[in-house]
């Protein structure tokens, strides 16, 4: 089972969303940044790297909000825990996606995101996690 993080990065009341490009696995999905967890690696630990290659940032990696098993058609199986991220250092750089955006909690239904987050995403929306 593939394990990954990702962040809710929390400015103003708004969630960072970001878009894979046309060359990712899943091409124009929505999804929250972050990444697989190496090989002997803290969950944390993986989410404060991947946010510092993704996005540039240095970020204080807060609470766990939820955990989800989810498997795909395909049969390939993956366990996401989103964290909390309300304070990073550093400015903001897309260095991998194809756009990024602010959204309102209640906006992101709006957005085609990945299959393993929507029941998440539903949840954010409702004003349920946050």
């Amino acid at each position: 089972m593939k394990r990954v993080v990702a962040g809710l990065i929390l400015q103003q009341g708004k969630l960072l969303v970001c878009q894979r490009t046309r060359h990712q696995t899943m091409p124009l999905k929505w999804e929250f940044p972050g990444g697989k967890i190496e090989e002997g690696e803290q969950p944390r630990d993986a989410l404060r790297r991947e946010l510092e290659e993704e996005l540039g940032i240095l970020a204080t990696i807060g609470d766990e909000v939820a955990r989800i098993q989810h498997e795909y058609p395909n049969g390939g199986m993956v366990e996401l825990r989103f964290y909390i991220v309300r304070e990073y250092k550093g400015e903001l750089e897309n260095r991998i996606f194809r756009d990024m955006q602010w959204a309102d909690p209640p906006e992101l239904p709006k957005f085609d995101f990945l299959e393993a987050d929507l029941t998440l995403v539903n949840d954010l929306a409702r004003g349920k996690l946050l």
